[in-house]
């Protein structure tokens, strides 16, 4: 079971490029970059994990210039979007975007997604909350066409456009793993559907302890004739608990992703350290 690292990357927090090199140096698998475009002051939406909204979703910068820079400044960690909000993005430029990167990361690009939660966020892009799902479908679908066709082309219901040509490709074949985030069920249904992987969040409050669904997770997977092995589960949140994260390993899990503060080296680099630990009695 690989271990990654996930921060809301700011301009006062460790920076993405310190971050990365220290993670590769302590056998953390990949680092993460979460996303929010803006937070409207007059939003309705509640926060997932309740409470007040942290100052670093409004605070955050792009996930892909966070990550571009974490790719210069290290050759072998993998980088991903924890998660890219697809349908607050054109999906072309993200098509060019996603390719770009793992060009320049020599394939070491992970593609998560999510549909999002704050519709007030997704009304300033112009997304009805009520659809944003079928639009995450078919901008994907969209995008995996422009990373493998020569000539693509996308005729849905939401996303419509004529043959074109678009390059770079992914260096990653077919294209970077498409891992979509969400909860159970319905978020294990479109990782199924056209992901390759699934990450739930352990720290959401419908869930006592995720690994509680991975049973029904295989089940499904196998009624729709996916190899689990083509869609492995990442666990999104997890804390320092070795009795957990063995239960984790030992129940299947590919992944597991600690969120680390956004905030400098002094409150971060000890709990590195204590994470590089738990790698090591983990065997990997």
């Amino acid at each position: 079971m690989h271990v990654g690292a996930a921060m809301f990357f700011t301009d006062y927090s460790m920076s993405s490029a310190e971050l990365a090199r220290e993670c590769e140096a302590r056998g953390f698998e990949s680092l993460w970059a979460p996303e929010h475009s803006h937070i409207p002051l007059a939003r309705g939406s509640a926060f997932p994990a309740g409470g007040q909204l942290p100052r670093q979703y409004h605070d955050v910068m792009d996930p892909f210039v966070s990550l571009a820079t974490a790719a210069a400044s290290t050759s072998r960690i993998k980088l991903g979007t924890g998660v890219c909000l697809v349908v607050q993005r054109d999906p072309i430029q993200t098509a060019k975007l996603v390719a770009s990167l793992d060009q320049v990361s020599g394939g070491r690009f992970l593609f998560g997604v999510g549909g999002g939660w704050n519709a007030e966020e997704m009304a300033d892009h112009g997304t009805a909350f009520k659809t944003r799902f079928k639009l995450m479908r078919e901008r994907i679908e969209a995008m995996q066409k422009i990373w493998t066709d020569d000539k693509p082309e996308y005729h849905g219901e939401l996303v419509d456009f004529a043959p074109m040509l678009a390059w770079p490709k992914p260096v990653q074949k077919p294209y970077p793993p498409v891992i979509v985030g969400g909860m159970f069920p319905h978020g294990a249904r479109r990782a199924l559907r056209y992901g390759d992987g699934w990450i739930p969040h352990s720290r959401r409050p419908v869930y006592e302890d995720v690994t509680e669904y991975l049973p029904q997770f295989r089940q499904m997977a196998n009624e729709v004739g996916r190899d689990l092995a083509e869609v492995p589960v990442t666990v999104w949140g997890i804390g320092e608990d070795l009795d957990r994260l063995d239960r984790y390993r030992d129940q299947g899990v590919a992944r597991v992703v600690v969120s680390l503060p956004a905030e400098g080296r002094d409150t971060v680099m000890p709990m590195l350290d204590r994470w590089a630990g738990l790698i090591r009695g983990l065997g990997g």
